[in-house]
């Protein structure tokens, strides 16, 4: 199709979105490990999590205009090697927002509220223990959710906390207004930590951030602290963390996301009991998919000379 613009595509990408991509352009289906080799004469490239763009790629791409990111977040994308290249950055932010959130609330479910489903008929003896067995300990309400980071998603979570009935603190670097507090109220770090029920991580993969949560930030975290992870994995000292829930059988910890991915057998978090790891499947919705695989329109806006809805932040 020698009238459209080559876009190489390495990762899969939701129907509807891959349909209209093809009718604008020339769509190479690629992946992440010979993406290089087919980026010659392409104008655009869309990735999402396991494909990492970096100067050593780009020299693959001298035709490049555009880089898609189909997500949120740009660990995976040097920013400055595309700009330094005139290759701008889109992404979507926002599009994975409710997902995520729901995903977390379904993980503190998990957590607190004990639950068998039944395929048969029971005596009055089994239902009866069942009944006294699988009685929570906790609830949402009156329980108080610490969020560390109070960005798209985790202002969502706040909403939902509230409206369950429980007390939200937050913790964020930059001030949060009060139209986006969602009930939450402003804490340190410190107070947050010691003061939560249930700590949800929600901050970005800026380098800053890489082991945040250290052996200090356990250290203050309740001894039955149920904590969980949605951000980014490398926002952890997974040492750090397993000494911690070792040490603190009443706690849980909820991980999604880890350092790296897929993690191998050294990764210090496996084998512990009160430690539940997920293949990092908190975006993992029909809509949610839909909405980060638009990217590919903005994608076609940088090719044809227009200004991009979502791009990359500059820092």
């Amino acid at each position: 199709m020698p009238d459209l613009p080559r876009v190489v595509v390495t990762e899969s990408l939701a129907a509807e979105p891959m349909a209209w991509l093809r009718q604008h352009a020339d769509v190479v289906e690629s992946s992440p490990d010979r993406v290089k080799e087919d980026l010659a004469g392409a104008r655009g490239l869309v990735v999402r999590t396991y494909t990492t763009v970096n100067a050593d790629l780009l020299d693959g791409g001298p035709d490049l205009n555009v880089v898609g990111r189909a997500g949120v977040a740009l660990d995976n994308v040097d920013i400055g090697a595309c700009r330094a290249r005139g290759v701008e950055v889109v992404h979507t932010p926002g599009a994975n927002s409710d997902a995520v959130a729901e995903f977390v609330f379904a993980l503190i479910f998990d957590a607190i509220r004990p639950r068998v489903m039944l395929d048969k008929p029971l005596e009055l003896g089994a239902w009866s223990s069942l009944r006294t067995e699988l009685v929570a300990s906790r609830q949402i309400a009156g329980s108080t959710i610490g969020i560390w980071g109070m960005g798209r998603i985790g202002t969502r979570i706040a909403r939902i906390g509230t409206a369950f009935g429980a007390t939200v603190l937050f913790h964020d670097i930059q001030e949060i207004t009060d139209d986006w507090r969602n009930g939450g109220t402003p804490v340190s770090r410190e107070e947050l930590l010691e003061r939560s029920d249930i700590v949800t991580l929600n901050m970005d993969e800026r380098e800053k951030n890489r082991a945040l949560v250290n052996a200090d930030a356990f250290g203050r975290m309740r001894s039955d602290v149920v904590f969980v992870n949605c951000a980014r994995g490398m926002v952890i000292d997974p040492v750090a963390c397993a000494e911690f829930f070792v040490n603190h059988p009443g706690a849980i910890a909820l991980l999604d996301v880890h350092d790296p991915e897929p993690f191998t057998a050294t990764y210090p978090l496996l084998d512990i009991n009160n430690v539940k790891l997920l293949p990092h499947i908190g975006a993992a919705t029909r809509p949610a998919k839909i909405n980060m695989s638009w990217v590919v329109r903005d994608v076609l806006r940088v090719i044809e000379g227009e200004t991009p809805e979502h791009p990359a932040p500059l820092a």
